[in-house]
C-alpha cells in the first residue's frame, strides 16, 4: 500500500520533495478557503505569515506544482498557431557560421603578436588604420600594407 501511495504522490515529469508538495497543498487549501470567504486570493506575504514560512518558500512551492510546458506545445496569437520552439528558432543553419568563426580563430592564432594586434584592433575593436598606427608606433601606410599582407596570407591558407 505504501509503495502505491509513493508512486501516486511522486509520479510526475519532475520529482519534487514531499515537504514542498505538502506546503503547496496547504497553500492551495488556504487560498481556496480565503477565496470562498472573501472572494480574493491572499498575497504571498500573508500566506508566509499564516504558514510561518518565508516568502521564498511560498514561491518555490507554487512554482513546483505548476505543470511544465512543452516547447512543442502550440501557441495561438493574432497570426495563428505555432509551437514555442518555432517562436525561438530562427530557422537558420548556424553550422557554417560556427565553422567560419572557428576557422578565423585558428588563422588568427597562427599570426605573430603584431599581426594579431592589427587584425584584432581593426576588425574586432573597430579602430582606424591611423589609430592602430599610433598604438603600434608605426605609420598608417605601414598598417595598410601589413593588413593587406595579413589578409592575403589568411585567404591563401583558407583556399
Amino acid at each position: 500500500m505504501g509503495e502505491i501511495k509513493r508512486f501516486i504522490r511522486d509520479d510526475g515529469p519532475i520529482k519534487i520533495s514531499r515537504s514542498i508538495k505538502e506546503l503547496a497543498t496547504k497553500i492551495n487549501e488556504i487560498q481556496r478557503e480565503n477565496i470562498n470567504r472573501t472572494g480574493e486570493e491572499m498575497q504571498i506575504q500573508e500566506l508566509a505569515e499564516k504558514l510561518n514560512v518565508t516568502k521564498e518558500e511560498i514561491v518555490v512551492a507554487l512554482d513546483a506544482i505548476r505543470k511544465p510546458e512543452s516547447i512543442d506545445e502550440e501557441m495561438y496569437d493574432e497570426v495563428g498557431g505555432e509551437t514555442k520552439i518555432s517562436k525561438i528558432s530562427n530557422n537558420k543553419d548556424e553550422t557554417n557560421e560556427v565553422l567560419n568563426k572557428l576557422c578565423i580563430k585558428e588563422l588568427i592564432d597562427d599570426l605573430n603578436d603584431r599581426e594579431k594586434q592589427i587584425i584584432i584592433l581593426r576588425y574586432y575593436k573597430g579602430k582606424t588604420q591611423s589609430e592602430v598606427a599610433q598604438r603600434l608606433g608605426i605609420t598608417q601606410v605601414q598598417v595598410s600594407r601589413l593588413e593587406k599582407k595579413i589578409l592575403t596570407d589568411m585567404r591563401r591558407k583558407i583556399g
